[in-house]
């Protein structure tokens, strides 16, 4: 936005007289315009063959008097008092036009960004056809999409007009199934020692955990205290496997990691799955779970939550759940849940139950399939789902509200807590370190 009065005064010292009574320089969309009260006069200079043109309706007419030149940010307008044009004037100024474009991910599918040239601008998007407003879907983070797509934007500063509308149209041929995005990590691999996450795609959250966990989440490669380079919390391993660890430092001090994609990928429907070694112990809270993009605008639960991989503490049965309720020969278990406004805590979960000695200490894969009206949870397999959730499912509860359709895509985040309110803290029986190992995380089109 202009705010520096030197190209006022430029205006000032070249336009005549009788044009320099209440005029101040505004853009106006993406042209610089010279006001004044009651109408706009602006063309945008254009050199051509005959000299000094005037841009109007696609056309240019040569112009040779009462010319005033503007350069602004290497453009140069003019002002005649020749060539006015009748336009409404603008009480604020325009917000930019956004910018819409994608990124090839895997079989066709795209990553799609959107930006705006304006600073701080919020932008709206819609991939329905429908107008953008400020009441449609607020861009948080670029988003996948492996279906033909119209992504329709708009954006608005702060004190300023909304912008234009910006559309994009993409036609893909994506076959079902197809696998469209990966997270194999494999850098450390090629490097031949442990390495950081990709920090192109992860974000670390770091200092004190919530859900009165007593462990310290700590960055990659930190050293602030109690956190240790020497013992990394999170690291890419030769071995080709995200490495997330609890450690404990010294006595009755904790330090873990807590990865997520917030800002830099996100999808609203697929399935999605990851191969999982987990840590299990008394007080070890590991974890593979999803937050809608909206959470730091509407919080949590508003957001919607999807907890794809967790338990806690010890193999066996799980917390809290007699004899009757759980089947003959379990071993081990996971808890697949979901939570929203109206919908927390235990209220919509599913358990699956690990049979024959078999814990949730090894390799599986565990995985959700997101569908509009449904989200369901297996592991292994994905042709056996163990729970299905629908709108139906929150019915009962007095003001649950669905928040997994409302046109917001969804981030991943990786983590384990130490202690908390579900398993209470850890004891002289939990082994430490403790580490949650992730082979790959993929996403299917279904």
């Amino acid at each position: 936005m202009l705010k520096s009065p030197s190209c006022t005064r430029i205006f000032m010292a070249l336009a005549p007289v009788d044009m320099r009574r209440s005029f101040m320089l505004r853009p106006i969309r993406t042209h610089w315009v010279l006001a004044r009260s009651g109408d706009l006069k602006c063309c945008k200079l254009r050199w051509g063959p005959q000299g000094v043109q005037e841009e109007r309706d696609g056309l240019f007419k040569s112009i040779a008097q009462n010319v005033v030149i503007v350069t602004l940010a290497g453009l140069s307008f003019y002002c005649s008092a020749m060539v006015w044009a009748s336009v409404r004037p603008a009480d604020r100024e325009v917000t930019g036009k956004p910018r819409i474009n994608a990124i090839k991910a895997l079989n066709g599918a795209l990553l799609v960004t959107i930006s705006s040239p304006s600073a701080g601008a919020e932008i709206f998007y819609t991939l329905d056809d429908g107008v953008p407003s400020a009441r449609s879907t607020p861009y948080e983070a670029p988003f996948l999409i492996s279906s033909s797509r119209t992504v329709r934007a708009i954006a608005k500063a702060q004190g300023e007009q909304i912008s234009g509308e910006a559309t994009r149209e993409f036609r893909l041929n994506v076959p079902h199934g197809a696998l469209v995005w990966s997270e194999e990590f494999n850098e450390g691999v090629g490097a031949r020692r442990r390495v950081r996450p990709d920090p192109e795609l992860w974000r670390y959250n770091v200092g004190a955990d919530t859900n009165h966990s007593v462990g310290v989440l700590c960055a990659y490669n930190s050293s602030v205290a109690p956190c240790e380079k020497e013992a990394p919390n999170s690291y890419v391993g030769t071995d080709g496997d995200l490495h997330v660890v609890a450690q404990q430092p010294v006595p009755g001090v904790y330090t873990s990691a807590n990865l997520d994609t917030r800002g830099k990928f996100s999808f609203r429907y697929g399935r999605l799955e990851a191969r999982i070694w987990v840590p299990e112990g008394q007080g070890i809270w590991p974890a593979f779970w999803l937050l809608g993009n909206d959470v730091g605008t509407v919080g949590w639960p508003a957001c919607g939550e999807v907890d794809i991989m967790e338990r806690i503490d010890r193999a066996g049965r799980p917390p809290g759940q007699g004899g009757a309720m759980v089947p003959a020969g379990v071993s081990d278990w996971n808890k697949g849940s979901i939570h929203g406004r109206g919908f927390t805590g235990d209220a919509i979960g599913g358990f699956y139950y690990f049979h024959g000695g078999a814990t949730a200490a090894g390799w599986h894969t565990y995985g959700i399939i997101k569908t509009r009206g449904a989200i369901e949870f297996y592991v292994d397999d994905a042709s056996h789902p163990y729970a299905k959730f629908t709108p139906q499912s929150i019915a009962e509860f007095p003001g649950g509200v669905w928040p997994f359709d409302n046109g917001q895509s969804f981030f991943i985040i990786l983590n384990i807590a130490v202690g908390g309110d579900w398993p209470g803290e850890p004891n002289a029986s939990t082994p430490f370190p403790a580490a949650m190992r992730v082979d790959y995380i993929r996403l299917y089109k279904n």
